[in-house]
């Protein structure tokens, strides 16, 4: 079995960054890159301040008898020392995006321009947790990107766990 190592300094700058990394970036799918939990740092970010506060307030004297706190820390490392998804414009996201694939293949800056959207059956995965998604692509379809992310950014800044990112109190 695999011994844990911590992150490298490449991650770590990663980490610091992860949100300006990919804030940026409006996936061909029309998902924005920033909302993402996963990839903008927010998971890390919270890991690591619970992480904070299950120290200062001793946890492990009040855990209840059973609860394994030594596996519940290390699960606590190995959430914070989960790779970064850098974004499908920059080479994150699955290298086998059926989305992102055709949308290099028929050269369109992202799928609200192709006209065979509504019939694509290549969002057929991320429909499940995105039902709105063909909706929302046409609904950017001519928006000025850079005003979209604006948008986008005030909102996140209201949406828990996204706000701890844009949080200065926190």
């Amino acid at each position: 079995m695999p011994s844990f190592q911590p992150p490298s300094s490449e991650t770590r700058k990663l980490e610091a960054t992860a949100f300006q990394n990919v804030k940026e970036q409006i996936g061909f799918c029309g998902i924005w890159c920033g909302s993402c939990a996963a990839g903008n740092g927010a998971i890390i970010e919270l890991t690591k301040r619970y992480e904070k506060v299950v120290k200062n307030y001793n946890l492990e004297k009040w855990a209840p008898k059973g609860f394994d706190f030594r596996e519940f820390a290390k699960g606590l490392s190995l959430i914070q020392a989960t790779p970064l998804c850098s974004g499908c414009r920059k080479g994150g996201g699955p290298p086998n995006c059926k989305i992102r694939i055709c949308a290099l293949g028929k050269g369109v800056t992202d799928c609200s321009v192709c006209d065979q959207l509504i019939e694509c059956r290549n969002f057929e995965q991320l429909e499940k947790s995105h039902p709105k998604l063909k909706e929302d692509l046409l609904k950017i379809k001519n928006a000025e990107r850079r005003e979209l992310i604006e948008k986008w950014i005030g909102e996140l800044k209201t949406k828990w766990p996204h706000c701890i990112l844009t949080c200065t109190s926190c």
